[in-house]
């Protein structure tokens, strides 16, 4: 089971989140609901939580089938439902961008892998009602 420690550290809305390792998050709410930008979003953070998990069963895939990943980059966007409270994520868009010695077909393969059956983020923001979309981009290594 995982642990989680939130305290509050900074002003009204600013907290700090430690899990049982030792790592910290922090998180506030947007200044215009009283926040005074001391750390992440707590939805914002679930877009992070994608990008990592999806990003580690990529690489994972990626280095069993040989692949030379040389580098590594995801840009997350989200749209939250107009005029709801709670306003969830209903669209999520993921590029990947992978660099090296990559064949295109297996990194393709490797993100469908990662988004529809092993990324439980994903998973979670699917049950959710959020729709996912995303694209691969292979690119030469940048070095």
């Amino acid at each position: 089971m995982a642990k989680i420690e939130l305290t509050r550290a900074h002003g009204d809305f600013g907290f700090e989140a430690n899990d049982e390792y030792g790592h910290t998050v922090r998180m506030d709410s947007s200044p215009e609901s009283g926040g005074q930008n001391f750390g992440v979003r707590p939805m914002q953070m679930l877009l992070m939580g994608v990008a990592g998990c999806s990003a580690i069963d990529v690489i994972s895939i990626l280095k069993k089938q040989r692949q030379d990943v040389q580098d590594y980059k995801m840009v997350v966007n989200g749209e939250r439902e107009a005029g709801k409270e709670p306003s969830l994520w209903n669209e999520v868009n993921i590029e990947f961008h992978l660099y090296g010695q990559i064949d295109e077909d297996k990194a393709h393969r490797a993100v469908e892998l990662s988004i529809n059956k092993y990324c439980s983020v994903a998973a979670t923001l699917e049950k959710a009602g959020a729709e996912i979309q995303w694209q691969v981009y292979v690119h030469p290594a940048k070095f």
